[in-house]
């Protein structure tokens, strides 16, 4: 009894492992948009949700492969979050914080019911079903594996950018002073776009994974957004290894207590978790 029970726990770990890597990815791109503007984006996981119904119409209706309607997707969603920023951010740049979530919460609430009147409120599925996966007694979802593998990708993909590219060192150099960079040549303007771009291709990988593993529907994005602002801010908002950690540590309380007990009740040990942070680091695991 006590062999199956070890076997079944570490099955629980190492999906905790797998969904991680979901989360870690999620919230990489509100961090990377954070670190670098100082603006956090509301409505990041609407652009999410934009994502999964390019992949759904692409792929259901307009019979694209769906590897090429995933790399369309990914287009469309960073064009999403150049618009945005042009459009939306950059007038607010410099007023109140309170104004900048203000503004980002209100084109959240302009994409939901957008969606609401365009595509409607029903369920849509992609309707591509991979394979469970065996490990001796252990199952794991194949969708979630390749999830883990794409996540890590994306994560090795952004770091080589940030330290071996002249655009991601002056990403990195803007985050960190960003009133001497104009000195040193750089085009503050045009760093903001390119990140809020590079944020909106991370949201758009992120809603390719998610698609093979959710319905679609208008409301979507409230079933993410708001674990990823709080592993944006139990890591540290604006730091990306922060919110790696923390994305882990989350995914782990999620899975190991809904082992223990049943997952709404890992949602919630997670949730106290975060809180009982706040009052021990209110900036988060690496803030500063």
């Amino acid at each position: 009894m006590s062999e199956i029970f070890d076997i079944y726990l570490l099955e629980a770990v190492l999906n905790g492992l797998l969904l991680g890597g979901l989360l870690a990815l999620l919230s990489l791109g509100l961090n990377l948009v954070f670190g670098v503007i100082d603006v956090v984006w509301i409505c990041y996981a609407e652009l999410i949700m934009c994502g999964m119904y390019a992949v759904y119409y692409l792929y259901v209706q307009y019979h694209w492969p769906l590897v090429l309607a995933m790399l369309a997707a990914i287009a469309l969603v960073a064009l999403l979050g150049w618009i945005l920023h042009q459009f939306v951010i950059r007038p607010v740049l410099n007023a109140e914080p309170i104004n900048q979530l203000l503004v980002t919460g209100g084109v959240l609430f302009f994409l939901q019911a957008a969606a609401t009147l365009v595509f409607g409120i029903e369920f849509k599925n992609l309707g591509v079903t991979l394979p469970s996966v065996r490990l001796g007694e252990m199952s794991f979802s194949a969708a979630r594996l390749v999830a883990f593998g794409a996540a890590l990708g994306g994560v090795v993909g952004l770091w080589l950018f940030l330290s071996r590219s002249y655009l991601g060192t002056a990403i990195r150099a803007i985050s960190q002073d960003r009133a001497i960079m104009p000195l040193m040549g750089v085009d503050p303007g045009r760093i903001f776009a390119l990140t809020s771009a590079l944020g909106g291709g991370l949201a758009g990988l992120a809603s390719c994974l998610l698609v093979l593993q959710y319905d679609i529907h208008p409301s979507i994005g409230l079933s993410f957004g708001p674990i990823t602002f709080l592993i944006c801010v139990l890591g540290g908002l604006g730091n990306m290894l922060g919110g790696f950690i923390a994305a882990f540590i989350f995914a782990q309380f999620i899975a190991v207590g809904g082992f223990f007990f049943a997952v709404e009740w890992g949602y919630v040990i997670a949730f106290i978790f975060f809180i009982a942070m706040m009052f021990w680091r209110p900036r988060g695991i690496l803030g500063k």
